[in-house]
């Protein structure tokens, strides 16, 4: 095909244009040459290649941004530095979107959010129910230093202070006040 694309690449765009030229082409396998092929466009060495003519020519990385449809910090963060460089960035990318939320899931009771989505008001209003003594809410310190208030609706289990407590840390308890105007 050309003389720059990756054999991946030049065969998933060749599949592409054969599949553009048979109208009978059933449309998911249309779909799935279209993906492929920018999948692999994404991937192949020709950018990175072409990225480094660029600036081996003297274009600046605000050219080099406009010409990929990019802003010049994302074209640095994808194709600055050296192979060793990128690869490490990728790497470090990919562990950060594969790590868990650190939020724990198994605390007691409701946080402050998910008590207002399940009463149909604001936070605001959460807060101000616990404060007036209507709710009954909990603030949850964790061993590692990390502290959640969490709210107990009408009907929600209170834990017990018999129980074992979350990470062998006594939850700080908030007990409500009732003031009366």
């Amino acid at each position: 095909m050309g003389h720059f694309l990756s054999p991946e690449t030049a065969a998933a765009l060749a599949r592409l244009s054969a599949l553009d030229a048979d109208a009978a082409a059933p449309p998911l396998e249309r779909m799935r040459a279209i993906r492929a092929v920018l999948h692999h466009l994404d991937a192949d060495p020709a950018a990175l290649a072409s990225v480094r003519d660029a600036l081996a020519d003297g274009a600046g990385w605000p050219e080099i941004a406009d010409a990929a449809g990019l802003k010049p910090t994302a074209a640095k963060w994808r194709w600055q530095g050296t192979d060793d460089d990128i690869a490490a960035r990728l790497d470090a990318g990919r562990k950060r979107s594969a790590r868990p939320s650190s939020v724990p899931t198994d605390l007691p009771g409701h946080s402050v959010a998910e008590a207002a989505a399940l009463l149909g008001v604001s936070v605001q209003a959460v807060y101000l129910q616990v404060s007036r003594g209507k709710l009954i809410s909990r603030t949850v310190e964790l061993a590692d230093g990390r502290s959640y208030k969490r709210v107990f609706l009408p009907g929600d289990a209170l834990p017990s202070t018999t129980e074992p407590p979350l990470n062998n840390t006594p939850p700080t308890t908030t007990t409500p006040t009732t003031t009366e105007p």
